[in-house]
């Protein structure tokens, strides 16, 4: 390394007088590497020449606090940077923080599931990310299905048009492009005849045990010292059918002796016979996700990748071809692992399965954490947004609870939310009324917003016949139907059902509020409900309402629901949301 600037050897001096300052003269390298990088992007790319003269700075440091004292070092601090003694205080960042290096109107992102199901709530959090930082940065985001594999996670062809749409929902906006792997399998095989006839690779005929013993003991495989030639020759009959699956890989040339088991001659290529859902039989050879990404990235352009801390490997191995062709690698961010403990143990795999054994009814079915169920359940996209964007980029691994999400749901949905009354399990009530004087019960649409007017049941009869839950005939006693009258059961009648009495209109102690509904006002209705994993078609009456299908609305004292539509005896349906 040359001789610094002087004012960059400055910027470090300081860093590393703070830092043994504030640690008592037991300064980190790692800790003030990390606030030079954080504070001065721009001096990123020096990151490796900078190092050492940092940790000259950091011993330097050091040894005077302990020689001299911490005064000492503050005394200089003081005279040279005067702001290295400010105390900062860090403040919240509301949002995501913008992208290192980034240009804006130039940035490129891209979200890239494997199409073998819709997209699930760990799927949300990669297209609230990407599609957020694009829109920070006027930048694209770029929906690609990484769809090469067909036989471990093999693709559904419904699935791209469930994805589209529910990325489309989701990030409330449509991709910028939408590119398929699959239909550019020439490309990847252009690329992959380049890096054999440059040198950057060769074919392996080794079985999978044998080069993992050349892996452990950091020695070459005798199919690397193949000639160019021969590796192309070998490639032809890859893909010409010649050579079985199982027979041949093509490895990427890095070097054996790397720190990282991972990184030496890792596969980019093998053969694959299994018919590919979308393009069928034509290619015998496919790349693997490391190889196809990286390629894909390059043509695409793009800029950032925000992937998770478990592909720390892939970014090392696509960075060693990067710098085969002689391109620049995207700068790259990592997210740590969150886990949502209501659904831990779900994986696109196993839901399919299960749907197809019968467990669950399909990709909507309300117990599954896919974006399809959950939007079925109403949950709010803007609501799921905000909860992943929250969570931020950190690259610690968290757990958070499903109620979590809910809060920010019941906040987004509330307001609009009409009131409702729904009677689980009814038992009809025989009243006399004609004491009352009332002709009618006036109730709000909403309780927090009377300008959206209110719900008019009509009392035509001096008897009617009333519906509460059956879980509210358990208790004895005096019981106050909502927003009307105390009441009591004085008698059974089997034919109609109990007789009560109104013991009085007024509100007076403490008598227990119970939700109800008049004949007259109620319509059949089924509410599909989660009760300890089981999916429960609890049968009751609704209010009766014109409120389209797909209205989220609040069941008096049992919270969010969604409006579904008919079912074949014409009950209404609903699907609860949450607590």
């Amino acid at each position: 390394m040359g001789e610094l600037e002087p004012e960059v050897a400055a910027l470090l001096r300081k860093y590393a007088l703070q830092n043994a300052l504030e640690y008592n003269g037991k300064g980190q390298i790692g800790s003030v590497m990390g606030r030079v990088m954080g504070e001065n992007p721009d001096l990123r790319s020096r990151a490796k020449d900078l190092t050492q003269f940092i940790s000259e700075q950091v011993n330097e440091a050091n040894a005077l606090a302990i020689e001299k004292g911490l005064e000492y070092i503050r005394d200089i601090l003081e005279k040279e940077s005067p702001d290295a003694l400010e105390k900062k205080v860090k403040e919240r960042r509301e949002g995501l923080p913008e992208l290192p290096n980034a240009e804006d109107g130039k940035v490129v992102l891209r979200f890239a599931p494997n199409p073998n199901g819709p997209l699930s709530l760990g799927h949300a959090r990669g297209v609230v990310i990407n599609s957020e930082l694009a829109n920070m940065h006027d930048g694209e985001v770029i929906l690609r299905f990484d769809d090469t594999d067909s036989v471990v996670k093999r693709p559904d062809p419904a699935a791209y048009a469930m994805i589209e749409d529910d990325f489309t929902w989701l990030a409330g906006r449509e991709p910028d492009r939408i590119v398929r792997a699959s239909s550019r399998m020439e490309i990847y095989l252009e690329y992959a005849s380049k890096t054999l006839a440059e040198e950057h690779a060769y074919v392996c005929q080794c079985t999978g045990e044998a080069f993992k013993e050349f892996r452990v003991s950091k020695t070459n495989c005798p199919c690397r010292n193949r000639k160019v030639e021969e590796n192309l020759k070998l490639w032809q009959e890859m893909n010409d059918g010649t050579i079985l699956p199982g027979g041949a890989v093509i490895r990427i040339r890095t070097d054996m002796s790397l720190p990282n088991p991972a990184l030496r001659d890792w596969p980019a290529l093998r053969i694959q016979h299994t018919d590919h859902p979308i393009v069928g039989n034509k290619y015998r050879v496919w790349p693997l996700l490391d190889f196809q990404s990286a390629v894909e990235d390059y043509l695409q352009g793009v800029t950032h990748i925000v992937r998770g801390k478990d592909l720390m490997d892939s970014t090392r191995k696509q960075t060693l071809l990067y710098e085969k062709f002689g391109w620049t690698y995207p700068e790259t961010l990592y997210w740590g692992r969150v886990k949502v403990h209501e659904f831990g143990g779900f994986s696109t795999s196993q839901m399919k399965s299960d749907i197809a054994g019968g467990k669950y009814s399909g990709w909507d079915d309300p117990r599954l954490p896919t974006l399809r169920a959950m939007r079925r359940r109403g949950y709010d996209a803007g609501a799921m947004r905000k909860f992943w964007i929250d969570l931020g980029l950190t690259q610690k691994d968290i757990a958070v609870p499903l109620s979590t999400l809910n809060s920010l749901n019941a906040k987004a949905v509330d307001a609009d939310a009409p009131r409702l009354s729904f009677v689980r399990e009814p038992c009809a009530v025989i009243l006399d009324i004609s004491e009352t004087g009332m002709q009618q019960v006036t109730l709000p649409i909403h309780p927090e917003h009377p300008g959206k007017g209110i719900r008019e049941w009509p009392l035509e009869d001096d008897i009617i016949k009333v519906s509460i839950a059956r879980d509210d005939m358990d208790s004895s006693g005096e019981k106050r139907l909502k927003d009307f009258a105390d009441i009591k059961i004085t008698s059974e009648k089997a034919a109609e059902g109990l007789v009560g009495e109104v013991t009085r209109t007024e509100r007076v102690g403490n008598t227990p509020i119970i939700h109800w509904l008049p004949e007259n006002m109620a319509q059949s209705a089924i509410l599909l409900v989660e009760e300890d994993g089981e999916l429960v078609a609890a049968e009751g009456l609704l209010e009766i309402n014109d409120y389209p299908d797909g209205t989220i609305i609040q069941l008096e004292r049992m919270g969010f629901a969604i409006l579904e539509g008919l079912d074949e005896n014409g009950a209404r349906k609903m699907v609860r949301l949450h607590a």
